[in-house]
């Protein structure tokens, strides 16, 4: 089931808002049984496989908490909460990809290729197993209470609106509101303010440029600017895709008394690398510095260390989005930028230069990592690139419907809006803080005409929901 669904829509969420404001007690096991039915939808078997990891952390983190000065038992019940959770994101993540390496490297030393596991990967493991590990993280370093119910930390992990692709919920983040929230008319019309404009920013924006993206990059030989194009086309997609889940996610999470934290904040505005990832998936990166990057020493062992601990975070970063290796790329990419700039003072090569093209310039580093992000190989990847940088010439092949699909009207006004809107300094976050009658009004029509446009477009699930 996904948001952007007649079935969620009209069925899934009146139901279950009714039904939670129509309980006086056991909002949060009623919230239980919804996102395991709402998770269920996709396939019921890996149920059981969240609530394992869930039941782990639980065990692990009440442990950890009855240790008192034990730290060696402590210590021990962490170990085994990181190796289970890690262990079975591992198997079902990244199995098959070492396996299909390993089968590429045994006939170069005489060996017989294994026979391949087919294994599905669950959708969402990534965001619930680092949701469900931050407890007993959290409840080691003695930032956050032991849960007491099981059925509430349950809650926490399957919790539907952010369950699939975020943003990352940390337990010490929502640890008070498990037990006492607020309900307002204020934080519940926010709520739907702020799901209505990520409804729209979905449907009618990323699945919009999609068709340019998708079309520059399986053309055989597209020119420099259908390639430059194209891949701004993916950069909107991916940004407005993502940043309307979390907007949907957050709105949701409001409606049923949560606050979410903000995962976006005018990503393609950075002025360097370093600036880009404190804007863009902020709930990951903070994630990534918090429970890597500092325990693996972070700044405070010397330089030289700090540049590996950067590139080691980036890299297992980039990892954690698939297992593919053009995004272990991505990952190195960004960490070598990242560790670049700061050897420079956390400030990029072209710091001297006006702020409109330390913004251009880092957009187009930017653009240049997410060809690594949406090719399917890393030849696919170099071959792009080349285009980009003319290996094609400026207009390539001159493919008529090529053009046709990048360079017709209806499109061009679709990046224009993309443009206006990503590189606007006003967020959908920020805008529903103030709601108004007229801004009440254009939301009911931005909705009407969202729904409409939700009926005439085939399925199109979210990018996020592969990770």
């Amino acid at each position: 089931m996904v948001f952007t669904s007649h079935i969620f829509i009209f069925y899934f969420l009146p139901i279950v808002l009714l039904a939670y404001y129509a309980l006086p007690r056991g909002r949060n096991l009623l919230l239980l049984i919804v996102s395991y039915a709402f998770y269920a939808w996709w396939d019921p078997r890996f149920v059981l496989l969240m609530f394992f990891a869930t039941f782990v952390n639980y065990l692990c983190g009440r442990v950890i908490a009855g240790a008192g000065e034990n730290r060696r038992r402590a210590t021990a019940a962490l170990v085994v909460a990181a190796v289970a959770s890690l262990g079975l994101l591992g198997f079902f993540k990244y199995c098959m990809f070492v396996e299909g390496n390993l089968n590429r490297l045994l006939p170069l030393f005489g060996a017989d290729a294994l026979p391949m596991l087919q294994i599905t990967l669950p959708v969402g493991i990534s965001f619930y197993i680092f949701q469900s590990l931050s407890y007993p993280i959290d409840v080691y370093r003695g930032i956050s209470p032991p849960v007491r119910s099981l059925w509430d930390f349950a809650c926490f992990v399957a919790l539907f609106p952010q369950l699939i692709a975020g943003p990352i919920v940390r337990y010490n983040t929502v640890a008070a509101q498990l037990v006492e929230r607020s309900h307002t008319l204020d934080k519940f019309s926010s709520g739907v303010a702020l799901f209505i404009l990520g409804f729209a920013k979905k449907l009618m924006l990323a699945n919009s440029v999609a068709h340019i993206a998708d079309a520059a990059f399986a053309a055989e030989a597209p020119g420099a600017i259908d390639a430059w194009v194209g891949v701004t086309a993916y950069a909107f997609q991916i940004y407005f895709d993502f940043s309307g889940y979390s907007d949907m996610a957050i709105g949701l999470g409001r409606m049923i008394g949560f606050e979410f934290p903000r995962n976006f904040d005018s990503p393609y505005l950075s002025e360097s690398i370093t600036d880009f990832w404190r804007r863009w998936h902020i709930s990951l990166s903070t994630f990534l510095r918090d429970y890597l990057y500092i325990p693996l020493g972070g700044n405070r062992k010397g330089q030289r260390r700090t540049y590996v601990n950067l590139t080691v975070t980036m890299l297992l970063g980039g990892l954690w989005h698939g297992a593919n290796w053009t995004f272990i790329f991505w990952g190195a990419f960004h960490g070598a930028v990242l560790a670049f700039e700061r050897m420079l003072g956390k400030k990029s090569l072209y710091a001297w230069a006006p702020k409109p093209i330390r913004i251009a310039l880092t957009f187009v580093l930017v653009l240049i990592s997410w060809v690594f992000f949406r090719s399917e190989t890393l030849t696919d990847a170099m071959t792009y690139l080349g285009a980009m940088f003319g290996a094609n010439g400026v207009s390539g092949g001159g493919s008529i419907l090529l053009s046709a699909e990048l360079y017709q009207p209806g499109r061009l006004i679709e990046m224009g809006l993309c443009a206006l809107l990503a590189f606007g300094p006003l967020q959908a976050f920020d805008w529903v803080k103030r709601l108004s009658w007229p801004r009440s009004i254009l939301l009911v029509g931005l909705f009407c005409l969202s729904i409409v446009t939700m009926f005439t477009q085939a399925f199109n699930p979210f990018l996020y929901f592969q990770f």
